[in-house]
């Protein structure tokens, strides 16, 4: 970048540095906007991550669908070609044309996975260029808009309100960079855990079970034993033992302390007052196994635990949030005065600035040496330019916003900060 502001003032007629200007100003701001820019898209691995992994997990399956069809069908056809009876000719023509068959609907089965994939390799295409263009100064504002589009739809399918989050990608364009699909797979599970139904969520688990036991995933297990805690509510005793011996004993090794207190409740059963096997009873276990649903569910399409919108915001409370925020003295300006952002601020801490700054209640610019503050006869204090402004206009009288005093310029006294 220094080579070319020297170029640039090389290049002014009769060495006129001054020539050069515009250009030496458009390099800075150049620089300063891929700068930007480049921490922008540090945001952005959530956008590129999710189509990814939803890639790979379809051609996973679509890989284990035709090696299970594949396996079965040769293992038939060796069956076959291994019988030399006569008498079982027209059984062996029926066995063949029943593979034909089958294969037919294997090739038809792996179309359409075929055509689903490439649908999910466009759409990851779709947003490397989209994050491409947000080097094109042109469409700066366009991609802005977007990507506070795909913010709200991230919100509004984590808070559940999927129509909403379709209509808005639809109306913003965006279909093909938001996740809807992704989230409505998990819907599904998501409304039947809230129905207490744990069989669509076993499912899932078992489709995603290599990446589950790599992440030490708990989910299956603890899903296992609310369907445990179900058969004893049920007073199905017999089964929950049988249903112990089979799906909780693998278990055993890792878990078993979790695993003996569950089981016990076979002797407290379900109208226990027993606090301690109490709660495993208690409806909040189904809202319990939503939550780790939803965190497993993210972990494995690489996704935040908390909505987009969230994080942005809490990066810029960040540096807003200072102990005056939570007192009464808190200015109504502040975004903190406000209890839904002051509930999101809650886990971060105060913003540690280094040096003070005095920011005038009119002008809204900072009071510094060049623009010294001033102090009325009431006490409140503003900057000297803005009150020179006011003094101006108002034939040397000062009118106080807040309070509507009114005074002479010359009552003002300086106020000087150590």
């Amino acid at each position: 970048m220094d080579m070319a502001v020297d170029m640039a003032i090389d290049a002014a007629p009769n060495g006129d540095a001054s020539a050069a200007a515009p250009a030496v100003a458009a390099a800075h701001t150049s620089t300063a906007r891929l700068a930007q820019i480049a921490e922008s898209l540090k945001l952005e691995h959530q956008l590129v991550r999710v189509p990814l992994e939803h890639l790979k997990k379809t051609i996973r399956s679509n890989y284990r669908l035709a090696e299970r069809e594949f396996t079965a069908v040769l293992n038939s056809v060796a069956e076959a070609s291994g019988s030399s009876d006569s008498r079982s000719m027209d059984e062996t023509l029926t066995r063949l044309s029943s593979l034909v068959t089958r294969l037919q609907g294997l090739k038809r089965k792996l179309e359409e996975g075929g055509k689903v994939e490439n649908v999910q390799v466009q759409r990851c295409r779709a947003r490397l260029e989209h994050l491409g263009s947000v080097a094109d100064a042109d469409k700066l504002d366009d991609w802005k808009d977007a990507r506070l589009n795909r913010i709200l739809v991230d919100y509004l399918l984590r808070m559940s309100y999927y129509d909403s989050a379709k209509n808005l990608a639809e109306t913003a364009d965006i279909q093909e960079l938001a996740d809807i699909d992704v989230f409505f797979e998990a819907k599904r599970v998501i409304e039947s855990l809230r129905n207490k139904d744990l069989a669509p969520a076993l499912v899932w688990c078992a489709e995603n079970k290599p990446r589950l036991k790599k992440s030490k995933s708990k989910l299956e297990f603890q899903l296992r034993l609310q369907e445990f805690i179900e058969l004893v509510r049920a007073n199905e005793h017999m089964k929950a033992i049988f249903y112990a011996r089979r799906y909780l004993a693998p278990w055993a090794a890792t878990n078993m302390k979790e695993m003996q207190r569950v089981v016990t409740t076979l002797a407290f059963r379900h109208n226990t007052e027993c606090s301690i096997y109490k709660v495993l009873f208690e409806p909040t276990q189904w809202d319990y196994l939503v939550e780790q649903f939803k965190q497993e569910f993210c972990r494995l399409f690489g996704m935040t635990n908390e909505p987009l919108l969230n994080i942005y915001l809490q990066a810029g409370l960040t540096a807003l949030k200072t102990p005056l925020c939570y007192k009464e003295a808190c200015s109504k300006e502040d975004p903190l005065s406000q209890e839904g952002f002051r509930k999101l601020a809650e886990p971060l801490p105060f913003s540690k600035l280094h040096h003070s700054k005095l920011v005038c209640y009119i002008s809204k610019k900072p009071m510094d040496h060049e623009n010294p503050p001033l102090v009325l006869p009431n006490g409140h204090v503003y900057s000297t330019k803005a009150l020179e402004e006011m003094s101006r206009q108002n034939d040397g009288r000062i009118t106080c916003p807040r309070t509507g005093e009114v005074c002479n310029f010359t009552e003002l006294v300086k106020a000087f900060i150590s």
